[in-house]
């Protein structure tokens, strides 16, 4: 295993590559820059296509475009970009139509700052698109665990002809970790893409027709019944997350991404003063775990759940608890970035962040 100091954001194009991605298509904004930046240099080496788009409404359109074709497509942006592609988003995920999307998230609203928040929890999960829809999110803890997460992103997307979001925020786009681009990581039987357009040269005797339009409402219904199972699916396999020092928990804190790896010390730190704490770390956004909170001993206590944004994953925290253990929230937002010290204090004031 050989290892090499990579920032987040470059470890995401090279993983991209690793991946096979056929084309990306993106436009510039902080804190991703350097993803579209990196890979401008490195597709065209390969043989693949970078296009910087005129918007982000333009980039994820073309993403629509080369995944139609069976192509394996890709777009980067950050918050108010990934706003700007929710209407594309919806139509890819209404014509069955994998891709990647990354996103780094900055803080909002509006265009906020640049600073590392999770305030876009809403967005990647519930979606800013139209209709019935969902796109499968996942939240990585570490530069390594993103690197596996967007090969095996690739081929989910395959797996299930729809869209898989990367949701990170700024603090693990910019931040640098040794990692191994060629870890082993989760790798998918993927089927061939013979939806795609390609012509009808190999395709004799048929067309490849993708589309989002149903003007009969009776076909429409059928449709989006025939996607709301294939979302079952996914929740049946694809999710994903890791229950850390729960077997003698009292307390257990929820938490993803940046905040997951900040909440580690402060468990360290409270397990050291005799508090047995520990912690649900989803990995899947959506599907969320809810299933993880069934899996708690008797021992628990309490749920304490935190992250960069005023309250946006505790909704899912709420539904998974169903009302067995009382819960408490401690957010930093609008860029702010807890310490392992807060986390810790919160959970000792626990009375004090109690949720109403």
């Amino acid at each position: 295993m050989s290892k090499q100091l990579l920032k987040g954001n470059h470890a995401i194009a090279l993983a991209a590559i690793k991946a096979g991605v056929d084309a990306y298509f993106g436009y510039p904004i902080t804190p991703q820059n350097e993803v579209p930046e990196y890979l401008s240099k490195l597709l065209p080496e390969h043989g693949k296509a970078f296009v910087q788009a005129e918007s982000e409404i333009a980039a994820i359109n073309m993403v629509y475009g080369a995944a139609g074709c069976g192509k394996r497509a890709m777009t980067s942006s950050s918050s108010v970009g990934i706003a700007l592609k929710q209407e594309g988003i919806s139509y890819l995920c209404g014509s069955e139509l994998p891709c990647l999307i990354v996103s780094v998230m900055r803080a909002g609203p509006g265009l906020g700052g640049i600073q590392p928040s999770q305030a876009d929890y809403y967005q990647a999960t519930r979606g800013g698109g139209n209709g019935d829809y969902h796109v499968i999110v996942f939240a990585p803890e570490s530069i390594q665990e993103m690197i596996n997460l967007v090969k095996e992103g690739f081929d989910i997307a395959d797996i299930y002809r729809n869209p898989v979001m990367i949701l990170a925020d700024g603090l693990i786009g910019q931040m640098m970790e040794a990692v191994d681009i060629d870890a082993p990581y989760n790798k998918r039987e993927v089927p061939p893409k013979d939806f795609g357009t390609t012509g009808s040269k190999n395709h004799v005797g048929r067309r490849n027709n993708i589309n989002s339009l149903y003007l009969d409402a009776a076909s429409l219904e059928v449709h989006n019944r025939d996607l709301e199972a294939k979302y079952q699916r996914v929740k049946d396999n694809e999710t994903k997350y890791e229950m850390i020092q729960t077997d003698d928990a009292e307390i257990v804190i929820v938490a993803y991404g940046s905040v997951a790896r900040i909440a580690r010390s402060a468990i360290e730190s409270l397990r050291k003063l005799g508090i047995k704490i520990g912690m649900i770390r989803p990995i899947s956004l959506w599907p969320f775990p809810y299933q993880a909170f069934d899996q708690l001993k008797p021992s628990v206590k309490r749920i304490f759940v935190s992250e960069m944004s005023l309250g946006q994953m505790l909704d899912d925290v709420k539904i998974g608890v169903k009302g067995r253990w009382p819960i408490a929230f401690y957010g930093r937002t609008g860029g702010m970035v807890p310490d392992p010290e807060e986390i810790h204090n919160a959970v000792i004031n626990y009375e004090r962040w109690t949720v109403k």
